[in-house]
């Protein structure tokens, strides 16, 4: 993948787990990514255009040691005049799209998300 064809050489990036200030940085995440899970996609479920920027919302999929996750969330993106991206902020809740789902901290955040959870029983007759 050629990065410095979608990001301008001073392009930030930031997500639950990385800020990365460069093309380079931005380079890197990707390349970690690809490395360290299976089959990763990203399939584009909406977007809007507004002058300069751009929003996104997504799914992605992806395996880790033969099982399958997904987890949703969006992006936002900003151009220069080139149409390059300049800032790329992804969205998504690490909690709930990912943690929640691990063996050992899985549970104990679930059991955590009930106790603080307002419970919406609908209507009342």
């Amino acid at each position: 993948m050629d990065i410095g064809y979608f990001y301008a050489a001073t392009a930030s990036f930031k997500d639950p787990f990385n800020t990365v200030h460069s093309r380079e940085g931005i380079a890197d995440v990707f390349r970690h990514m690809f490395q360290t899970l299976e089959q990763p996609v990203f399939v584009i479920r909406e977007q809007l255009l507004d002058g300069d920027q751009a929003f996104i919302t997504w799914d992605f999929r992806f395996c880790k040691t033969g099982k399958a996750y997904a987890l949703h969330g969006g992006s936002h993106l900003r151009f220069n005049a080139r149409g390059k991206v300049t800032r790329h902020r992804d969205y998504w809740d690490s909690a709930e799209e990912l943690l929640h789902k691990l063996p050992l901290i899985g549970p104990p955040l679930r059991l955590l998300r009930r106790m603080l959870s307002v419970r919406d029983e609908g209507p009342s007759t």
